[in-house]
């Protein structure tokens, strides 16, 4: 399957269909339900309708950014005539309008082929659960994916569609795309509208692309990016597509290993940190002036905590069946209710202070480069069969760094940092801005990508059945 961009191009010159991708698309991820299982629910029939409508405008000479291009978004979007489960168990109503953000992908010409599996209300960075099973990762299929947009990174690192809509609460886009090896933003809170949610689990979550180049990426964001009537967050437009190919210019770039407080036990693994020094390292070569330094995070996680649990209860309230849902979610939502209220308006007040302390970094830098996880990602079934508390300890150990972005929320960008030895598992480092610095991000992502190639290197099919080492 070619990239985002290739693939417009090639419809526009009329080189290939939108039927042609889009069923090139529906039988690579039926062919691996069984071993990746990225997906909830495929739109066949529909996404060939809408395939055979995008080509016939081809044929009239209209040219939208994404005319006929399959892409897929994940469970807890919007899709007018199908359910949104958001990874839980149970029979659902059928939509029946379009999300803001599914409106604006259409509009562009997209053909949605279906929603990627994604754990209970995107709660963890592991995409497993009773409802749809284990979703692998395409490098290594004993290990996961990541979550939660852990169909959407599997369904984009295998080619099953050129990228993919994924949203990001704690990390949930850059999560899952260092662990298969893709470009994965979090833009700006508001970038992206959340509609029909004015804003999404209190502010702290936002839609992203996922994608195997820069280029795509911002693509993605550049068609999906846009607000409406209702929006709570609605920052000023930036442009991200011409970013793709400006030089950044020399840059200071802190290069931390430092994470935020959280009173659990977090150790990095040796070999991502020696994979993010060595990308530092190469930025260094490209002309940046990198020098070790740390963001002053200070008590950023008691403000997290209550903005989550409260979107979790709100969330769980919308499902039909709440007896069906996990017991750690059941716990989460509890825990909302109790620090609803005084607690969560105090834990968003505290924003501001926050920023400006977080900020004082950007007086002596124009990014913030970490890793994105402090381990490679652990095997299935690691976290699923834990206690919430154990789940909890074991989900900040293995991802300390990028959840403090989304209670700011500004934007940062997922990059590939290469592979573990000798199991060859995909790690990623993480570039991070204050507001509305996404053109500056991407136009340095897109600087390294030039560097390190990072997209010639792909898992190959005969690697996608699980337990198969990569």
């Amino acid at each position: 399957m070619p990239g985002l961009a290739a693939a417009a191009a090639a419809l526009a010159a009329g080189e290939t269909t939108s039927r042609e991708l889009t069923e090139r698309a529906l039988a690579r991820i039926e062919a691996t339900r069984s071993t990746l299982n990225a997906f909830r629910l495929l739109r066949a029939e529909a996404a060939l309708t809408e395939a055979e409508a995008a080509d016939r405008a081809l044929a009239g000479g209209e040219r939208r950014p994404l005319l006929g291009v399959p892409v897929a978004v994940k469970d807890d979007t919007d899709v007018c005539g199908e359910p949104t489960a958001f990874g839980c168990a149970g029979t659902f109503p059928l939509k029946t309008a379009d999300a803001e953000v599914v409106r604006r992908l259409r509009a562009a010409g997209a053909v949605i082929v279906g929603k990627t599996n994604s754990p209970e209300l995107g709660q963890w960075p592991f995409t497993e659960g009773s409802a749809f099973g284990d979703t692998r990762n395409p490098w290594n299929g004993a290990h996961t994916p990541g979550g939660s947009s852990g169909g959407a990174a599997a369904a984009v690192a295998a080619g099953l569609v050129p990228a993919a809509l994924g949203s990001d609460g704690a990390g949930s886009v850059r999560i899952p795309a260092a662990w298969t090896h893709l470009v994965g933003i979090k833009p700006q809170r508001g970038r992206i509208s959340t509609w029909p949610d004015p804003e999404a689990f209190n502010g702290i979550t936002v839609f992203g692309p996922l994608a195997r180049t820069v280029e795509d990426a911002a693509l993605l964001l550049d068609v999906a990016a846009g607000n409406r009537e209702g929006d709570l967050h609605r920052p000023p437009p930036v442009d991200v597509r011409s970013a793709v190919g400006r030089d950044p210019g020399r840059l200071r770039i802190a290069l931390s290993t430092r994470w935020a407080f959280t009173a659990t036990p977090k150790r990095l693994d040796a070999r991502v940190e020696a994979a993010v020094r060595a990308l530092a390292e190469r930025l260094a070569a490209l002309g940046h002036e990198v020098e070790e330094a740390d963001p002053h995070y200070g008590p950023i996680g008691l403000t997290f905590v209550p903005r989550a649990t409260a979107g979790i209860r709100t969330w769980a309230m919308r499902t039909p069946e709440p007896r069906l849902l996990d017991p750690r979610t059941r716990a989460a939502a509890r825990t909302g209710r109790l620090l609803g209220g005084p607690v969560l308006r105090a834990a968003r007040a505290a924003e501001g202070p926050l920023r400006r302390r977080v900020g004082r970094i950007f007086r002596s830098y124009d990014v913030v480069l970490t890793p994105t996880t402090a381990t490679p990602p652990p095997r299935i079934g690691d976290l699923a069969r834990l206690s919430g508390w154990q789940t909890d300890r074991r989900m900040i150990a293995h991802c300390p760094y990028a959840w403090p972005w989304n209670v700011l929320g500004w934007p940062g960008v997922n990059v590939p940092a290469g592979f573990t030895r000798p199991d060859h598992l995909p790690v990623g480092a993480q570039l991070l801005g204050p507001a509305h610095s996404e053109p500056l991000l991407i136009s340095l992502a897109a600087q390294l990508e030039a560097d390190q190639r990072w997209y010639e290197r792909r898992p190959p099919e005969q690697r996608l059945s699980p337990g198969r080492r990569a």
